[in-house]
């Protein structure tokens, strides 16, 4: 993290808008102490409830998309309540809205996700026909692939409510993102990690991203300052893949890049929302990254190999 000037610095307080879930919590606390510790910054929160938070009947697909989860944290900051809102990058839309900008992404945590279950260490070891609990089309396709035999059956609300639901015997396991639990130190409910090989994680997942108004130039420059560069770029081009296919909670994708010395390494998959069990398309492209420009560029080579695999079957109706 680079040192910022005193003269460049934002006026104070700085207000950050957060879901008042205990992880959304977690994710804003950890922002404001750095800022505060690494910075000399004056930092609050404003904790809220979205409206993705108080749905829990229907999955994303169905009620409008992960946006539900930032678009009142957005309000806050469109009407001046709060200057930064803290997100899971994986939660965050690949086009920002009008008047909207990433500031910065940070560190990741561990992007993989993680088998939890009270009674089965692997996959492997499931019965015939088990249930297994996610909401996420990205992760049902690709369970699928794995066993055809799972059924699985949705799995929403905050992490805390999901392990709730698990251990009341609603599920003989379900899948999670590993960093959460890491984060709110629930690391033992962890039955195993899933190879991001087979399992291949959303775009961005485990990273934080910082949103802020396009017009807070100067809180811009701070932020920017303490980003991850190493986790912009991967993430970069990990988004690049969901904004040219048109990405959304509705489309099973993933896309996850790691570094290899110079070269970033991205993989992602596509598979049918409609269709689940129907073949994945998998890529995997290779370059040497060294600017947001050259990610976004390696995304779009993935899109191109996917797309040359019929991609377009795959893709919702316009």
């Amino acid at each position: 993290m680079r040192r910022v000037k005193n003269t460049d610095r934002p006026p104070a307080p700085l207000t950050i808008a957060t879901r008042e879930s205990r992880l959304a919590l977690w994710q804003a606390h950890h922002v404001r102490d750095v800022l505060v510790t690494q910075l000399g910054l004056q930092v609050e929160l404003l904790g809220m409830t979205t409206r993705g938070d108080q749905i829990l009947d229907r999955t994303l697909s169905k009620v409008g998309g992960k946006g539900l989860f930032v678009k009142e944290l957005e309000a806050a900051l469109e009407d001046g309540r709060a200057q930064l809102a803290v997100h899971s990058l994986k939660d965050v839309p690949m086009d920002m809205p009008p008047g909207f900008a990433l500031a910065a992404v940070w560190a990741r945590e561990d992007p993989r996700d993680a088998w939890v279950s009270s009674h089965y260490a692997t996959l492997a070891d499931l019965p015939q026909g088990a249930v297994v609990g996610t909401s996420s089309l990205r992760r049902t396709v690709q369970l699928l692939a794995q066993r055809p035999d799972l059924r699985i059956e949705p799995l929403r609300g905050n992490l805390d409510t999901r392990l709730r639901k698990l251990d009341e015997g609603g599920f003989d396991g379900i899948v999670l993102a590993a960093a959460g639990l890491m984060r709110l130190g629930l690391e033992e409910r962890i039955r195993c990690r899933l190879d991001p090989q087979v399992m291949i994680p959303a775009a961005g997942q485990g990273a934080l991203g910082i949103e802020i108004r396009a017009d807070e130039k100067a809180l811009h420059a701070v932020l920017a300052a303490t980003s991850h560069r190493p986790t912009l770029l991967a993430v970069e081009s990990e988004r690049a893949v969901s904004r040219g296919l048109g990405g959304s909670c509705s489309m099973p994708l993933a896309a996850f890049a790691v570094w290899d010395g110079p070269l970033l390494r991205l993989s992602a998959a596509l598979g049918d929302a409609s269709l689940t069990q129907q073949p994945l398309l998998l890529a995997q492209v290779a370059a040497a990254v060294e600017s947001e420009e050259a990610a976004r560029a390696l995304g779009a080579q993935a899109v191109s190999a996917l797309m040359a695999q019929g991609a377009t079957r795959y893709l919702p109706a316009s």
